[in-house]
């Protein structure tokens, strides 16, 4: 109870620094004059130390909404930061551009951040993904059931995550062309192994008990793989789906810079680059990480469906 009355007269006492400072840079503004660079910090200050005394005090209150809450908030205040610090301090927009710039470019710039949402994570993207993670699925079922495969296919499988994405892009372009199929291919490679290393651990999760209650019951290598395998090896899944799932977009993104139609993330970014839009650059950028975080953010509430039984989903 004492820590939240802290908190809160922290956030009141920061609440109240974060206006007067405000206030005093409008007055000096409109005075004509050039306000202090200790009042600036000193508002970013007190806004970011309020922000964080709300946060704190809503973490130990212990109700159900500050789940949500207080990652809402946090996202809030460094906006806000971010949109007072290039107001404030005059930040040149080719620099840093405000959030609102970026807001409003992305309302006036929706149909071109459609076609490219769709080019690159839709056709690139996603298609690369789920041919690279089933492929990866099934190369791990075939490695457990041979031991020659699984002497022999980690290390290549090792040797072609090693492989820089910047040199295997062009690559991809030159044999699949410039359309999505060449993105896909570069998706599928940076996927592959991340799957397929977490899948094969998860085969191999089941202890020798279990093995033996199963071969007591005499079920064949499928039935044990479908009925106590892959269960097991569900959270280890899981696990390499969301690290892909990170991955591909950003394969998708960076293939698009070595060869691309006039369309997609990737392409966006490079043509902007040369025009010196920075803007549109982050536009692309903010609906790239709304749609990653979007990706990620299903394929944990997937798991948590499928894993409801794994300690990791219990509360």
């Amino acid at each position: 109870m004492s820590g939240g009355i802290t908190g809160r007269a922290l956030a009141a006492g920061f609440g109240f620094v974060f206006a007067a400072t405000l206030v005093a840079d409008r007055w000096i503004v409109q005075a004509g004059g050039e306000t202090a660079g200790w009042i600036k910090l000193a508002n970013l200050v007190a806004l970011w130390v309020c922000a964080s005394c709300i946060n704190a005090a809503l973490a130990g209150s212990g109700r159900a909404a500050a789940r949500y809450l207080v990652p809402a908030i946090f996202g809030i205040s460094i906006l806000l930061l971010w949109e007072r610090a290039v107001a404030m301090f005059g930040i040149s927009p080719v620099i840093l551009p405000a959030p609102s710039a970026i807001w409003a470019q992305i309302i006036t710039s929706l149909p071109t951040l459609g076609a490219d949402f769709v080019q690159t994570f839709v056709k690139g993207a996603l298609s690369g993904y789920l041919i690279g993670c089933g492929a990866a699925v099934a190369t791990a079922i075939l490695i457990d059931r041979s031991p020659f495969l699984q002497k022999g296919l980690l290390p290549v499988g090792n040797f072609v995550a090693a492989l820089p994405i910047v040199g295997v892009a062009p690559i991809m372009v030159m044999w699949f062309g410039f359309d999505w199929q060449s993105k896909a291919a570069v998706v599928v490679v940076m996927v592959f192994f991340p799957v397929l290393v977490n899948m094969v651990a998860g085969l191999k999760a089941t202890d020798q008990m279990q093995r033996d209650l199963m071969a007591t019951y005499s079920a064949g290598y499928a039935q044990a793989l479908i009925k106590l395998r892959l269960p097991a090896a569900m959270p280890f899944l899981f696990n390499g789906l969301k690290i892909a799932s990170t991955l591909a977009l950003i394969g998708a993104i960076v293939a698009e810079f070595f060869g691309s139609p006039i369309v997609g993330m990737g392409f966006r970014i490079t043509a902007e680059i040369g025009r010196l839009g920075l803007p549109m650059i982050w536009a692309e950028i903010a609906v790239a990480a709304l749609a990653g975080s979007a990706f990620y953010g299903a394929i944990a509430l997937i798991e948590k469906r499928v894993t409801f039984w794994h300690p990791s989903q219990r509360r």
